[in-house]
């Protein structure tokens, strides 16, 4: 049903179910294919619309393994990844059939609820001890591995819930990506190894359509975190705010002694976000404050973009510069949040949706 280019502008794909190529019958009645590529711990999504005018496609079952290849003709496929089957549709007239999978089978352990207490351990430990009663291969770098815990508890919280949870609390990203279970810190364009991803370059030419949305950076200067702080009945308070940037002539101010006032310092604190949580340690506080303050600034700027010829080789967290929008545009430092890739009678198209790179907040 796809129609079909010439030259290296057709494009092509691979599909097979539970390790068999069914690529020669798919494309006989293939409708159209979506895959959502998702950043986090949102299961990446693939739809599949079949023609079933004559009545002769078989209903596949649940949990049947659908992998796919998407690219162009003449060069080589781009794996992405293995989807399991979870939802079937059948409509009509003309009759057709949708199936919907997923990259990772919520349904089963990863959805248990759990009692667990974790002390005195690392983040390492923690995803470890979780990928491999799921059977999953943990995958984080050194410095994400080696901070530390004092203390957490999972109480009647799946696995699933848990490791977000946790992901939101350090400023990562929590995925499970083809066997592997991802803990990786988020904005930052680098691999689970710490290794930097190349940057890519997207120019407007390439695009039928984008649109750019900025929100008010105001709505708070900062973000206050609490500890516990055993010594005194007081809650001493870590503070994470926008810092403006000085002059290099500017004589840097001698550093405050900060465990006598309990507070860590950025910029001013007009309108701070106050964290619910009370933290164990001051540490943890800190860690908290700057991953929320990271958050709200991921949100300052946005940018999407449909791509008129499709990329599989884009994926989440690739770093993105653009060429031919407003100088603002321009200049940012974009990371991809979501890729969608779209095949259909009108071509192979993938549409982006990026925000501002984040750089690291320095703990002073």
């Amino acid at each position: 049903m796809i129609s079909i280019d010439t030259g290296h502008n057709e494009p092509d794909y691979s599909i097979s179910v539970d390790g068999i190529d069914k690529t020669g019958g798919i494309k006989k009645r293939l409708m159209s294919l979506t895959l959502t590529d998702n950043r986090g711990f949102e299961a990446d999504q693939l739809d599949i619309e079949f023609d079933d005018a004559d009545g002769k496609v078989e209903l596949p079952r649940r949990g049947a393994k659908i992998a796919v290849s998407l690219g162009w003709k003449g060069a080589a496929l781009i794996d992405k990844g293995t989807f399991t089957v979870d939802e079937i549709e059948h409509s009509g007239a003309p009759d057709k059939l949708t199936v919907r999978a997923r990259s990772a089978d919520f349904r089963e352990t990863l959805n248990i609820r759990r009692d667990q207490s974790y002390h005195k351990t690392t983040i390492g430990g923690i995803i470890k001890t979780v990928a491999e009663r799921n059977k999953l291969a943990p995958t984080l770098n050194k410095t994400m591995s080696d901070l530390t815990i004092d203390h957490i508890d999972q109480t009647n919280e799946s696995d699933g819930n848990f490791i977000t949870r946790l992901a939101k609390q350090y400023g990562a990203i929590a995925a499970v990506k083809n066997g592997n279970l991802l803990f990786i810190r988020q904005g930052q364009a680098k691999t689970a190894s710490g290794k930097p991803i190349p940057a890519m370059t997207i120019i407007r030419g390439l695009g039928d359509g984008h649109q750019f949305s900025m929100a008010d950076r105001g709505a708070y200067t900062g973000v206050v975190a609490n500890w516990l702080n055993t010594r005194t009945t007081e809650k001493p308070v870590v503070k994470v705010k926008r810092k403006r940037k000085r002059k290099a002539t500017t004589a840097a101010k001698p550093k405050e002694p900060e465990e006598k006032q309990g507070e860590y310092l950025i910029g001013t604190d007009e309108n701070v976000l106050i964290l619910r949580t009370t933290y164990a340690s001051k540490n943890n506080a800190q860690r908290a404050a700057k991953s929320n303050w990271e958050r709200i600034q991921r949100g300052v700027a946005k940018f999407s973009i449909q791509l008129a010829k499709g990329r599989a080789d884009l994926y989440p967290e690739v770093p993105v510069k653009v060429f031919g929008f407003k100088k603002q545009i321009d200049e940012a430092d974009w990371t991809l949040l979501t890729v969608t890739h779209s095949l259909s009678d009108d071509g192979f198209t993938t549409a982006l949706e990026l925000e501002v790179k984040i750089d690291d907040l320095d703990m002073e």
